[in-house]
């Protein structure tokens, strides 16, 4: 049997979603849970979200599920109960995007993948079933304007950069997996103070204090919901906001705005910006933060050798291409140089 998926063109996905103005709520949930057969729960899965219209992008693997999900308003209520009807997804938190204009997803990919967060974790004695305590929004305040207690932002350094929590522990890398062994060296010396740890949804704080306390970390604690149901208690319940600047969010958004704070810069011209793009060079593809100027001046590119490559007749650039995928180095070194760029920066 064929494996189930979507065979339309990504670009008439992208069209076909401009064009719909029916409304859809973003929204992203996970769960840590033993699947015996990942595959067969894969298919289960995408057979009963694609007859409800649901977008987005799912993994799935023998550790849990990790869901982001566009689903139209009129089937909401159907998603969910579809979701609760599943046993170890009976009551599981849905986390609805804070700045939604609905179209984050314009195709439903539903992978099976070895975890649901890539770790680099291989000692067979780790388990998540020891892990840190859960805190809402009002402890987590409480616990915070505690100045001897660590919060640690368990995201990779772009997410950091545009926005975080008050006087939050960057852990500077580009990858989850890289982050987990500089956090318990990090924090090596504070093993007798209150650690937070968050992320955007949860899934990646989870994790990492189930880490911290396989490496001998007893107080460990991390944000029940994430940054996104950090907020939403925040508004609910009238509570002081200790999340700066903006949520970046891994959908077509890639952002959603928590405070009025900017407190990140354009790459190109140092101007204030918190606006994630993509490099109109698809050979390149690098998200950096340009302003509406920088963009205009470089057509989107990260740099003047992009914007040069872009301008190219279609045959150069097709030969140009050819040749990255002979040298896989000849744009990923623009990526390399961008990064010691903005560590530089950060270290100024």
């Amino acid at each position: 049997m064929p494996e189930l998926r979507n065979l339309t063109a990504q670009a008439e996905l992208k069209k076909r979603l401009e064009a719909d103005l029916e409304p859809r709520t973003t929204v992203s949930f996970y769960k840590y849970h033993s699947i015996e057969n990942p595959q067969q729960f894969r298919d289960e899965l995408y057979e009963n979200l694609e007859r409800l219209g649901v977008l987005g992008r799912i993994y799935i693997a023998g550790e849990g599920i990790n869901a982001q999900a566009s689903v139209p308003e009129k089937n909401f209520q159907a998603f969910k109960d579809y979701l609760y009807s599943i046993d170890f997804l009976d009551g599981v938190r849905l986390n609805v995007a804070l700045d939604d204009g609905g179209k984050s997803f314009w195709v439903l990919n539903v992978k099976v993948r070895k975890k649901i967060v890539a770790d680099g974790i291989d000692d067979p004695n780790f388990s998540m079933q020891r892990r840190g305590e859960y805190v809402n929004a009002e402890e987590f305040n409480k616990l915070t304007a505690n100045p001897e207690t660590v919060v640690v932002d368990m995201r990779n350094y772009y997410e950091y950069e545009v926005g975080h929590f008050e006087n939050a522990l960057e852990v500077p890398s580009d990858t989850f997996r890289e982050q987990l062994p500089m956090t318990v060296e990090i924090l090596e010396d504070k093993k007798d103070r209150n650690i937070i740890m968050y992320c955007t949804g949860g899934i990646r704080c989870e994790k990492a204090s189930a880490y911290l306390m396989h490496n001998g970390f007893t107080r460990v604690f991390h944000l029940e919901g994430g940054i996104i149901e950090y907020v939403h208690q925040v508004k609910k319940q009238g509570l002081e906001n200790k999340f700066k600047g903006k949520n970046f969010v891994f959908d077509n958004r890639l952002g959603e705005q928590i405070s009025d704070e900017i407190i990140s810069h354009c790459h190109q011209c140092g101007d204030k910006c918190d606006t994630h793009r993509n490099c109109e060079n698809t050979a390149c593809h690098l998200l950096f933060i340009q302003c509406e100027n920088c963009r205009k001046k470089f057509q989107g590119c990260c740099s003047d050798e992009c914007l040069k490559f872009i301008n190219l007749p279609p045959d150069e650039q097709k030969e140009l291409r050819r040749a990255k995928y002979k040298n896989q180095d000849s744009f990923n070194n623009s990526q390399r140089l961008w990064r010691t760029r903005f560590f530089d920066i950060r270290k100024k």
